[in-house]
């Protein structure tokens, strides 16, 4: 049987010893950044592997290939509707969107 080693920690242990348990305020805003994040990552992502630049991808969707970089490194949150048209015009795709409780 192979032995943990005692100085390393999952990424969820890492969390709760240097920003709380969920629901404390300091853990709350870590996890919302990691989702505006992971956000910009998919479009970035996504853009790449359809072979747009930030440009082109901008022009479909109406807006400026400096807004598409602010989303991309999570420098601007994108409203819904924003996401919207990234996916649809942008990508062709369809957005949806799930609530888990």
């Amino acid at each position: 049987m192979k032995k943990r080693n005692k100085n390393i920690m999952t990424l969820e242990e890492f969390k709760e010893k240097n920003y709380g348990k969920r629901g404390v305020k300091e853990r709350e805003e870590l996890e919302a950044g990691y989702e505006n994040f992971k956000i910009g990552a998919l479009i970035q992502d996504t853009r790449l592997e359809m072979g747009m630049t930030q440009e082109q991808l901008a022009e479909k969707v109406g807006t400026t290939k400096s807004y598409i970089s602010q989303i991309e490194n999570n420098i601007k949150e994108a409203r819904i509707s924003t996401l919207q048209k990234i996916v649809e015009l942008g990508f062709g795709g369809q957005l949806k969107l799930s609530i888990k409780i």
